[in-house]
């Protein structure tokens, strides 16, 4: 696969990802609404080991909460990544900042309990919180057999 480049609203932050995501999804917890202002949030899970911020500085922000680290870039304060606890080794990007269409196709989507009742996204499994952790190898490789592109 080639190399997938994303950026910020101002483009101060450039990020980089070699391979593909392991899994997509969209939130639909009150915490992403907020931060991205819609109806949910898109996202791309990736290995750590291809994903590398090329350009920029990023800061800590959001609502800080226990085993989420939020990135943002400190300039246009768009949300770029996230670092999930348990998921040592990948990181959860903002699908829709790359420049790969495919990546904001959600293969699950979580928080449904907090979803507003109009939403309808085309994802193959829901959950009304956050899929178990013993669930994601099966997720992961369910997807890596469905993933469009």
């Amino acid at each position: 696969m080639a190399e997938a480049i994303g950026n910020c609203r101002c483009g101060k932050v450039v990020m980089a990802v070699t391979g593909e995501p392991v899994m997509t999804s969209a939130c639909h917890c009150d915490g992403c609404k907020a931060m991205t202002a819609s109806a949910f949030s898109l996202s791309a899970l990736v290995p750590e080991a291809g994903f590398a911020v090329r350009s920029g500085e990023v800061v800590l922000g959001g609502a800080r909460t226990p085993g989420l680290d939020h990135y943002f870039c400190p300039d246009c304060k768009s949300w770029l990544f996230t670092r999930i606890d348990g998921l040592d080794g990948l990181v959860n990007l903002r699908s829709p900042l790359f420049d790969r269409p495919d990546w904001s196709w959600p293969f699950i989507e979580t928080m449904t309990a907090e979803k507003f009742h109009w939403v309808e996204v085309p994802a193959v499994h829901a959950y009304e919180g956050f899929p178990p952790m013993a669930a994601f190898e099966t997720l992961m490789d369910e997807f890596s057999d469905r993933r469009p592109g």
